[in-house]
């Protein structure tokens, strides 16, 4: 409905969401000294006065004997000193602010960055915060902090400003306030030293602060306010169901067609928007399934689009069944107040037939200005209603089948069709009369209309009368009829028969623009389902390519940066692409600026491909090209927007891998710092230790010139030398064994092996560390051989050993058994020890892991990982169990072969 006048409930739900959080009021100013601060303060003192509970969070005042003046008298939160590289900085207490939770906080200069340590970057975030708390929030901000304007102002003052707040923040504020002074007054303030001290306001002035540059800002500062302003009353009106316009201000809107006179009513906007200090749209609407008629008028629909584009309108392309309803929908919502529209070219009977689209703006128009703007008739030859005899697809509307060669199957049909009735009807004539007749002849005009369309079924009704007329209606076999009643039977037939066809044909129209919008729809999500499911840039590039090559049928290239920001052809969707030296220019255009460029653009429209820019938050990823099969078809809007949203969701797709991989990096080296740091700090303890040890020692002995050492005495210092040089070459020997692990350079020299003689051997190559322990050794009798390497078997039990001794005290004993489960030899060893937490189980394998223990525990931490790479190299596995009377069990398997072992269980063993 035209005049639906509902609320919008799009606007009402978030009205909703808005009231549980707090109001945000920015004091806006075209630059620093404009009053700002003071401004708020005042406004402050006036809720203040009202009751409202109102406290400082921070509040600059720069030494201004003024502005010191209007803040007594209002609460203050107690600033926070944060420290920095030795200095003291005064932060504002966020966790104070939300603790005393006022109903009005004032915050001066939202754009500041907060020292690092603080608990949020950006005092906007503070804000943010305050305002999910439901705390109401004044603050300040110049113009051009503001994140979109960052480069015009640069650009204009020559001055790059690094803190800056993004837009969203100001588009949630309930209200922005002006603050504004002239420039001389501004300059005065600066001469004063009310803005900066003496010697930076002369700096000042000489840079940003020159007049010029002062009124620029303002003028960005009072269109920014006032868009904003436009902005909520558009946003009041949807949400109350305001029909609009409301004369706030003006607002042109231009009706664009494929006519070629739609160039004169977009210049002609143009010039009444600039007269007037307006916004423009350039509106377009398309019918379900309406194609363009000819090649003709589809590059004149995308010239006149262009021309609204580079003239600066703000572009809507619209789809829906009533072209007016969806005109003043759109002039309603935006709060346009003139329309402007051309003179329709239709004929008065065309009128009749279709009715007027201009006749029917103006009457539903209701208090929005329509102006009619007559053009020259185009010659005949001009004209588009040239046939289109190609079958190729049209590129805008992709997979979509060609148009079909002008046919006369339809028209035979329906003569064979009304013959074939004609013959079933005559026999039986006397039996139906001539009423079921005519409903009988309405059939074969039904399917033609459903089959064919509009044009064959008026020529199948017009063939039913003159059948009807002739053979059924008296006088037979003459065209003249005696009853005036089977005129208008006559009437009818033509009349169902032209509905029916129009109907008919309007429906296939639908349907095939249903399935176009559905195919494009399905060509999205599938991209997007492809692009989630793979993690490897190369998948994510060849999926982009392949899909959009399949969709659009063209040959697709993608362009990404190297180490030093130059494009190179990272994926092609065929191996003969279409890059040379001069594309590769153009698409390097298109990577710097970040505009797209090429065929079907104004920029660079001589190349063979259209070029698009991938961008996102984080900047331009690449580039995408594609240059199609038929060169001879033009792009056209519809396209180039279908092209956008596959480019959109590439570069969010790149840029999600790039963003892994940078993620995978970072963690790869803070592990690769963990665990230098962690081996530093072994090197350090358990290299010094030893040494020590072996450095005592020997010292002793070679002191020792009088004898006074007991041959005993000297017994143990020699001892002493070789533990620690054994614990030293243990600890050389962990290192040099992961750095083999690691680097997949460690053989095995499997061979058949007893693993009672192996831990024998382990037993004894620990005999000094285990002197004074109790060990249970378990082993039955018939174990089988394992085929395993001696050696690497034997350094896992020594490394099993050793740890069981160390987290354990030295008087406790140590358990050794063997077991054969199924087809794995299973061997144990364990303590009366420290147990590992439940969580920490399978971390005791990690490298550099150390559990706590009140006993001093030395090593670093490699022993275990060490046993891990070497049992699963043997096919094995490894595991940690607590001991329910204290300690830890590590237990390894080795596969059995009973086939080769050797011994078989029952056999009996050593």
């Amino acid at each position: 409905m035209i005049n639906d006048k509902r609320a919008d409930p799009d606007e009402l739900l978030a009205s909703i969401e808005k009231e549980g959080q707090g109001k945000l009021t920015v004091f806006l100013g075209a630059a620093a000294g404009v009053g700002k601060t003071y401004a708020m303060l005042e406004a402050a003192r006036e809720r203040l006065a009202e009751g409202v509970d109102v406290v400082v969070g921070l509040v600059e005042t720069h030494g201004r004997a003024e502005t010191e003046a209007v803040l007594k008298g209002i609460p203050v939160i107690p600033i926070r000193m944060q420290e920095y590289k030795d200095k003291s900085f005064k932060e504002m207490d966020l966790e104070a602010l939300l603790e005393h939770h006022p109903q009005l906080a004032l915050v001066d200069e939202l754009a500041h960055t907060n020292i690092p340590g603080s608990r949020h970057t950006k005092r906007y975030q503070d804000v943010e915060e305050l305002l999910a708390a439901g705390i109401n929030v004044y603050t300040t901000l110049n113009i051009q902090h503001l994140e979109s304007l960052n480069d015009v102002v640069a650009q204009i003052t020559g001055v790059t400003v690094r803190e800056t707040v993004p837009d969203r923040v100001l588009e949630i504020a309930s209200q922005i306030q002006m603050v504004d002074i002239t420039p001389d007054e501004l300059i005065q303030r600066l001469k004063e030293g009310k803005v900066y001290v003496p010697g930076q306001a002369a700096e000042a002035m000489k840079k940003f602060f020159r007049p010029g540059n002062i009124n620029a800002l303002r003028e960005m500062s009072l269109r920014y306010t006032a868009k904003r302003v436009d902005s909520q009353m558009e946003s009041y009106m949807r949400m109350h169901g305001i029909a609009g316009p409301w004369p706030s201000g003006e607002k042109v809107m231009v009706c664009v067609s494929s006519s070629r006179f739609s160039a004169r009513l977009i210049r002609t906007a143009k010039r009444m928007a600039t007269r007037q200090n307006a916004e423009w749209l350039a509106v377009h609407v398309t019918p379900p399934g309406r194609l363009p008629k000819s090649e003709a008028e589809k590059d004149t629909m995308a010239k006149n689009l262009r021309v609204a584009e580079k003239l600066g309108a703000e572009i809507i392309s619209l789809h829906g069944d009533d072209i007016v309803e969806e005109l003043l929908t759109v002039a309603r919502k935006r709060n346009v107040s003139q329309i402007i529209i051309g003179k329709p070219e239709r004929t008065r009977f065309q009128e009749l037939l279709h009715g007027s689209i201009v006749d029917n703006v103006i009457r539903n128009s209701h208090g929005i200005s329509i102006h009619v703007i007559s053009g020259q008739m185009e010659a005949a030859s001009q004209k588009f209603g040239k046939k289109a005899n190609d079958s190729r697809t049209p590129i805008g509307h992709p997979n979509l089948p060609p148009r079909k060669k002008y046919s006369y199957t339809p028209y035979i049909m329906s003569v064979l069709m009304m013959t074939a009735m004609t013959l079933v009807v005559s026999p039986i004539q006397s039996f139906l009369g001539p009423i079921n007749i005519s409903m009988l002849y309405l059939l074969p005009v039904l399917l033609s209309a459903a089959r064919w369309g509009k044009l064959p079924a008026i020529v199948t009704a017009g063939m039913g009368v003159v059948i009807f007329d002739f053979f059924f209606v008296p006088p037979f076999h003459t065209f003249t009829v005696d009853d005036f009643r089977y005129v208008i039977s006559f009437v009818i037939l033509m009349i169902v028969g032209f509905v029916t066809g129009t109907l008919s044909a309007r429906l296939k129209n639908q349907i095939k623009y249903s399935r176009h919008r559905e195919q494009q729809v399905s060509a999205l999500y599938s991209l997007s389902r492809d692009l989630t499911a793979v993690d490897k840039l190369e998948r994510v590039l060849d999926s982009i390519a392949r899909k959009i090559a399949d969709t659009l049928d063209g040959q697709v290239v993608l362009l990404l940066p190297d180490e030093r920001d130059k494009l190179v052809l990272s994926q092609s969707s065929s191996s003969d692409h279409f890059m040379t030296e001069s594309e590769l220019a153009v698409a390097t255009w298109v990577y710097v600026r970040g505009l797209k460029a090429g065929q079907g653009t104004e920029t660079l429209g001589s190349a063979k491909a259209l070029y698009l820019p991938l961008t996102t938050e984080q900047g331009t990823q690449g580039v995408l090209g594609i240059c199609f099969n038929n060169q001879e078809e033009s792009v056209n809007p519809e396209q180039i927007r279908f092209l956008d949203a596959f480019a959109g969701l590439a570069a969010l797709a790149i840029n999600r891998i790039k963003l892994a991989d940078e993620a995978r990096q970072a963690h790869t080296l803070a592990e690769s710092e963990r665990l230098r740091t962690a081996l530093f700090n072994s090197l350090s303890h358990d290299l010094r230790t030893p040494l020590a040890s072996i450095i005592g020692a020997a010292t002793g002995l070679l002191e020792d010139h009088d004898a006074v050492y007991s041959r005993e005495a000297r017994h143990d210092l020699l001892q002493t030398i070789l533990q620690g040089a054994e614990r030293m070459n243990r600890f050389v020997n962990n290192l040099l064994d992961m750095a083999r692990l690691e680097s997949g350079m460690l053989k095995l020299n499997k061979d058949w092996c007893d693993i009672q003689d192996i831990i024998g051997v382990a037993i004894n190559r620990l005999d000094i560390v285990l002197a004074k322990r109790l060990l249970d050794i378990n082993i039955p009798a018939g174990v089988p051989l394992v085929y395993a390497d001696y050696v690497l078997i034997e350094q896992v039990l020594v490394n099993l050993l050793d740890n069981a001794v160390k987290y354990s005290e030295p008087d406790s004993k140590i358990m050794i058994s063997v077991r054969q489960v199924e087809m794995k030899l299973e061997i144990a060893v364990a303590n009366r020890g420290t147990r590992i937490p439940e969580t920490d189980l399978s971390k005791v394998f990690d490298k550099f892991y150390r559990l706590s223990s009140p006993l001093q525990v030395s090593g670093t931490g490699l022993g275990l990982s060490i046993c891990k790479g070497i049992i699963e190299t043997h096919d094995g596995d490894i595991w940690a169990e607590n001991n329910e009377l204290g300690g830890v069990t590590i237990i390894f398997n080795l596969p059995i072969d009973y086939e080769f072992s050797g011994k078989v269980p029952g056999e009996g063993g050593d």
